[in-house]
């Protein structure tokens, strides 16, 4: 079970966004890329086939799983992962630091 998944709201630990809160759009295999953060410069060719109009844009860029840390809202700081089986057999993950559940 992966500990960052999809839509989990992240703080970011190192780099420029440091201190940064978002939400995790898309996990690749060591990779996360955050809504709105660790944005580049991209310039883009036109293409006039497919409607593309070129020029320079911003694109979000993938993060380090590494640089990311769930983000605990109860304590309003960045909180480690664990597993555990919960009273009906099913796995779930929670907050090392208070053992409230992630929904």
């Amino acid at each position: 079970m992966a500990k960052i998944k999809q839509n989990d709201e992240v703080i970011i630990i190192t780099g420029k966004d440091k201190g940064s809160i978002g939400t995790v759009t898309k996990v690749l295999e060591s990779k996360v890329i955050v809504e709105g953060l660790n944005l580049a410069k991209k310039h883009v060719r036109p293409n006039p086939q497919a409607g593309v109009q070129g020029g320079i844009e911003s694109k979000e860029m993938p993060l380090s799983i590494s640089n990311v840390a769930i983000y605990n809202a109860e304590t309003e700081k960045a909180d480690r992962i664990g597993l555990r089986v919960n009273a009906e057999g099913v796995k779930e993950r929670f907050f090392k630091s208070n053992g409230e559940a992630i929904v």
